[in-house]
């Protein structure tokens, strides 16, 4: 993984500010010293699954004498593990940031079976989106203090949970899913296009980008289901009601884009439209859900080749794929014989792929030589 400062020097030696030889020297220097080298991925690798095979560990130690254990004694346990982490992320930050980061991490996560664990212990009323909030604050506060991407990451996860879980306990068995699926997706694009083309890429913008492209297609497939014919059960939401939820379904991605780049309000605009304009797509049978799902990805694609981002194209290709593979399976597949649907089967991925994978090596040369 490259250091964030290496796409700013790479712009500052092609605008002519620095020689290759002053560019060389800053690296070294960079290298050599006090931080030392940065981590290169097989570290961060590692560092993660300490982290969560630590947590894990933690977790099962808890609930294996949680029931041996008196009220008094179980809050104490949940202040020293949250706390204990903390600290020892604190003690490592000088000479291991890795670590730091990793165990500061753990510690955020330990807040939130802290705060439920708390509940329970203390019999407090159930409303857990309320327990979400409250994890989603100790994670931005824990951005605010240490400024690790770890934490950021999280905050933006839990934000959009506790959003998510409130409109569920709100709306309960009624009519809310297509307010719920395209919040959820619109948030996941937003979040894919925190990293802009000029090389202002930080590790908190990147975290952001993995997180809305691991989000983006099942979040596609979520808001198909949630709108789908079989999902319509229970008495319709007051329009007073539909109407805020749609609001702030709309606004607050929209917002967040705009927060990371002024640039992404038009296409998040348009993604916007064409998202509202899914939710009611996505209630027709036939071809009409998987021609919208097949324009998303292809307006996923153009967003990235406008942008010059390469994860776009790949997600925007991936996309296309998988809406032509569900298509043959659900609506083309049955109507055929076995033989016939297998022969289909193999053309499907022989052809399709090969002719999918020319494009993207195609559309991502074009990209990388625009770049350079």
């Amino acid at each position: 993984m490259s250091s964030p400062w290496e796409s700013s020097l790479r712009r500052w030696v092609e605008a002519g500010l620095l020689d290759e030889a002053a560019a060389a020297r800053i690296r070294a220097w960079e290298s050599e010293g006090p931080g030392g080298p940065a981590l290169r991925w097989p570290a961060w690798l590692a560092l993660g699954l300490g982290g969560l095979l630590l947590a894990s560990g933690i977790l099962l130690f808890v609930a294996a004498h949680w029931d041996g254990l008196g009220p008094g004694q179980r809050f104490a346990l949940v202040l020293a593990l949250v706390g204990g982490l903390h600290l020892a992320g604190a003690v490592a930050s000088d000479r291991a940031p890795g670590l730091a980061a990793a165990l500061h991490a753990c510690g955020t996560a330990a807040l939130g079976g802290g705060i439920f664990l708390a509940g329970q212990i203390f019999h407090l009323q159930e409303h857990w989106p309320g327990g979400l909030f409250l994890w989603a604050i100790g994670a931005g506060a824990g951005w605010g203090l240490l400024r690790q991407w770890p934490q950021a990451a999280m905050a933006a996860l839990l934000a959009p949970a506790w959003l998510t879980g409130e409109w569920m306990v709100a709306t309960q068995d009624r009519r809310g899913g297509p307010v719920l699926g395209a919040f959820i997706l619109l948030t996941a694009l937003a979040y894919l296009a925190a990293e802009p083309s000029d090389g202002r890429e930080t590790g908190v913008r990147r975290a952001l980008v993995w997180l809305g492209g691991l989000a983006l297609i099942p979040a596609t497939v979520a808001l198909v289901l949630l709108r789908s014919p079989s999902s319509h059960h229970g008495e319709p939401l007051s329009g007073g009601f539909m109407t805020l939820g749609w609001i702030v379904a709309i606004t607050l991605p929209l917002g967040v884009g705009i927060a990371l780049r002024r640039a992404n309000l038009p296409p998040l605009g348009l993604a916007a439209v064409w998202v509202v304009a899914g939710t009611a797509l996505a209630s027709y049978r036939g071809v009409v859900p998987y021609l919208w799902s097949a324009v998303l990805a292809a307006g996923v694609i153009w967003w990235g080749l406008q942008d010059r981002r390469t994860e776009r194209i790949n997600l925007g290709i991936a996309g296309f794929a998988l809406t032509v593979l569900v298509f043959y399976f659900s609506d083309v597949m049955d109507k055929l014989g076995r033989s016939a649907s297998l022969i289909g089967l193999g053309l499907l991925f022989l052809g399709g792929g090969y002719l999918l994978e020319r494009t993207r090596r195609r559309l991502i040369a074009n990209v990388r030589e625009e770049a350079s």
